[in-house]
């Protein structure tokens, strides 16, 4: 298997600078002498994916501060913006705000790059599918990255081009509807040039894995129509799946924790994710631009590794481990999902060894997180940069259960209970028809909030469902979360979203804050 290599560029363009100070660097190209060449165009797309390694994107801020906002991860860790973020009281001056903000736009900034170039380049040059292919990666991760601004911090720029000059270096705010028209349009795109796979085309990126596909961007896409309640039109994107060009091309893995490990990436239950290794380089990729020496890690394995073995720097709820254990499997055990995801002391269940030492005796009540870490992967805890496992940023499981949800929405309740049970076979539980029929539509939606509680659990998930669900405007779901997590007493209307940083306020006049500022 062939994943992209995203140390394979490394490419910061810049524009000219004032002719009247000649401060061009001879090893660094410009955007006057770059995009000449289809190997160009194809260098300038890794590095846009190069970016999705960062801290601030996939590597360890954005994921873990999405993990710690819901009700099934909370912070337990020194550094104190981490509980904090958790606790919806983070600063505005807090670096973690500013990490995801900077790190998610240096996507958009090299995305539109490729889009400007790309699409201007000779025929002579580069080959029509080459440019399609190419152009609808950069269109995708645009979209991604937008979308995660938009669940992050509500309303933000909408940059589509390279800046011309200093005069459009102070972007205003957009509209909620700006912005996530912006993102069906770039999704709608990505979707329209992307192949199904890579298998066959012809080029550098023949047969890579990592890349982005027409699964990818119809999966984000509807994914985004239905953080929105656009119901009618998520439906279309999730039908594709099973009655559409895209069925057949994804299915559920069988064993649940393969999507968490290095040990079957890429595979067929993964519509995307963000390619990590553990070999190779010397320096952290924590953020700018790379260099020969630089890794491509993935810090979350020691941002949640247990005490001794990591940083411990988030723990999951015991609310969450207890959901576990609310329904039992068809041979009366407990759900296998449940030992995936946390990390616990049980002889029969859980894990009396982990990371191939004995269970400290005086830490047999903690529970910590299992997935996205190294624990039974053979791989000791040396250094904070010793995990290699990709980010699955859309499973397969989740276009199921949206697309029940979005059954359930348009009342077509019934239809739902197909699409659950697939998820639900995997973990071995009993069949939803049988054991709890006929379910009122509000019914259903508490039953779909609590399958997508156990399927994704420390996936960077429950806050986004929390939010678009309503519940934390909703008494007896603020209540009945308070009760899940202590960190939801801390939480005020607005501050369900990251606040705008301080910085970008600071230096931007046409920026707005936001309702967590």
């Amino acid at each position: 298997m062939k994943k992209i290599k995203y140390l394979a560029v490394a490419l910061m363009l810049f524009s000219s600078c004032d002719d009247k100070l000649e401060i061009t660097n001879p090893n660094q190209r410009t955007t006057n002498t770059y995009w000449a060449t289809e190997d160009q165009a194809f260098a300038g797309i890794v590095a846009v994916y190069n970016a999705l390694t960062t801290d601030g994107t996939y590597q360890r801020t954005f994921p873990s501060f999405s993990d710690s906002r819901g009700d099934d991860m909370y912070g337990d860790s020194p550094a104190t913006y981490l509980e904090l973020g958790g606790q919806f009281t983070l600063p505005t001056n807090a670096g973690e705000t500013q990490w995801i903000w900077r790190d998610h736009y240096m996507i958009v900034f090299r995305a539109n790059q490729v889009i400007e170039n790309v699409t201007k380049m000779d025929a002579a040059i580069i080959g029509d599918e080459a440019r399609k292919r190419i152009l609808g990666q950069a269109y995708f991760l645009r979209g991604l990255a937008y979308y995660n601004l938009a669940i992050t911090y509500k309303a933000v720029p909408v940059i589509t081009i390279p800046p011309a000059d200093k005069t459009e270096y102070y972007p205003a705010t957009a509209t909620e509807d700006e912005l996530w028209s912006q993102i069906y349009s770039d999704l709608r795109m990505a979707e329209e040039m992307l192949p199904i796979n890579y298998d066959n085309v012809v080029g550098p990126d023949k047969g890579q894995k990592g890349r982005a596909t027409k699964g990818a961007a119809a999966g984000m896409l509807g994914k985004a129509y239905l953080y929105r309640k656009m119901y009618a039109e998520a439906e279309a994107q999730f039908a594709k799946f099973f009655s559409g060009p895209l069925q057949g091309m994804y299915s559920l893995v069988p064993n649940y924790r393969d999507n968490f490990t290095t040990a079957n990436e890429n595979n067929a239950e993964s519509l995307f994710e963000v390619q990590f290794s553990a070999v190779g380089g010397s320096v952290g990729n924590w953020t700018g631009e790379p260099t020969a020496t630089w890794r491509q890690f993935i810090a979350l394995p020691v941002a949640y590794g247990m005490d001794g073995k990591g940083w411990s720097d988030y723990q999951p709820t015991q609310w969450i481990f207890n959901e576990y254990k609310q329904e039992k499997t068809k041979e009366g055990k407990t759900d296998p999902r449940l030992a995936a995801t946390i990390l616990f002391y049980d002889e029969i269940d859980g894990i009396t060894a982990p990371y191939g030492s004995p269970w400290p005796a005086d830490r047999r009540n903690q529970i910590y997180p299992r997935k996205y870490t190294m624990e039974g992967q053979g791989v000791p805890f040396e250094t904070p940069e010793t995990g290699g496992v990709n980010y699955r940023v859309l499973r397969y499981a989740d276009v199921l259960l949206m697309y029940a949800e979005v059954l359930n929405e348009l009342n077509r309740t019934a239809d739902a209970y197909a699409y659950i049970q697939q998820v639900r076979n995997r973990a071995n539980l009993p069949d939803l028809a049988t054991v709890k029929p006929n379910m009122t539509k509000e019914q259903m939606r508490d039953q779909i909030a609590h399958e997508r509680a156990l399927e994704f659990a420390i996936e960077g998930q429950r806050i986004q469902d929390i939010i678009r669900w309503g519940w934390l405007y909703d008494p007896a779901k603020l209540a009945m979360l308070k009760e899940h997590d202590d960190d939801f007493n801390t939480w005020t209307p607005g501050n369900e979203y990251l606040p705008i940083p301080q910085t970008e306020l600071d230096y931007n006049v046409n920026l707005l804050p936001n309702s967590a500022n």
